[in-house]
């Protein structure tokens, strides 16, 4: 894994109007690693991941992904960079009416000027790089969950990105099939040599896949924890940390997060989509 990095949070302060839901916030990530955002619900990871691939526009500070501030980039030096990043929701996303062929082709038709035959095939290898290629005529609706967010990563590669994002990818999503998501992570960060950012609580995959963590919390309303995962389990001495690897209650019995073992996260849709 290379040591350049290829994401620069500086001084981030992100929120919704007056109510400032992340401040001071300040992190890296490297080329070729998968790095995962951690935190509870209300933590702040989701409004911190809508600032980095472009849906929300920061409060304050600076977001720099492979050279390029996206905050203050506009035109085709803003196309440019976000034609290098992919992005995979929490729901899938897919259009229902259409095959999952035609939307993994999507990106292709819209931003590239290949011919048919040319996104057809593109699209295919993708959809054979996630196994769905037995998939590629049927419809979302014919999907699993498990088969719908791999028809979702396969349409988020189809631009060949430096980067891909992912929303809790194994939301809803039984063990079984989520340690399968976790393998396919794993593969195609080693094969395609792509920088992995995922926001997630479910533990069993932040301790499979995550090369590095950075944790938000909700009262800090900044970082709380950065470092590999295992090593903040063991080691951090902030307490919100150890709830939260630990799967510990706060005083009262609330909840420090909704981390566990089970795979029993959301799978609404993402606030955005």
């Amino acid at each position: 894994m290379a040591n350049s990095s290829i994401i620069q949070v500086k001084d981030l302060a992100a929120g919704y109007g007056n109510v400032v839901v992340l401040k001071d916030v300040s992190f890296e990530v490297h080329t070729g690693e998968v790095f995962a955002i951690l935190g509870g619900s209300g933590s702040g990871k989701t409004t911190l991941l809508k600032n980095m691939i472009g849906l929300q526009k920061p409060l304050s500070g600076a977001i720099r992904i492979d050279g390029t501030d996206i905050i203050t980039a506009d035109g085709e030096e803003r196309l440019n960079v976000f034609k290098k990043i992919g992005v995979a929701y929490q729901s899938g996303a897919l259009f229902g009416s259409m095959t999952v062929l035609t939307n993994v082709s999507l990106p292709l038709k819209e931003f590239t000027d290949l011919p048919r035959h040319a996104i057809e095939m593109i699209a295919q290898m993708k959809l054979k790089a996630v196994g769905l290629q037995a998939a590629a005529y049927k419809m979302p609706s014919e999907l699993s969950g498990g088969m719908r967010k791999r028809a979702a990563i396969a349409r988020a590669l189809a631009m060949d990105p430096k980067i891909l994002f992912l929303d809790e990818p194994s939301a809803g999503l039984d063990p079984i099939t989520s340690a399968q998501l976790d393998e396919l992570i794993l593969e195609l960060s080693h094969d395609l040599q792509i920088t992995f950012v995922i926001v997630t609580h479910e533990l069993p995959s932040i301790f499979a896949v995550a090369d590095r963590v950075i944790m938000v919390d909700r009262e800090a309303r900044t970082i709380i924890a950065a470092g590999k995962p295992q090593e903040l389990c063991d080691t951090s001495d902030n307490p919100g940390v150890r709830q939260f690897f630990n799967r510990q209650l706060k005083p009262g019995g609330a909840s420090s997060s909704r981390a566990s073992g089970s795979n029993d996260g959301p799978a609404g849709k993402p606030a955005w989509t």
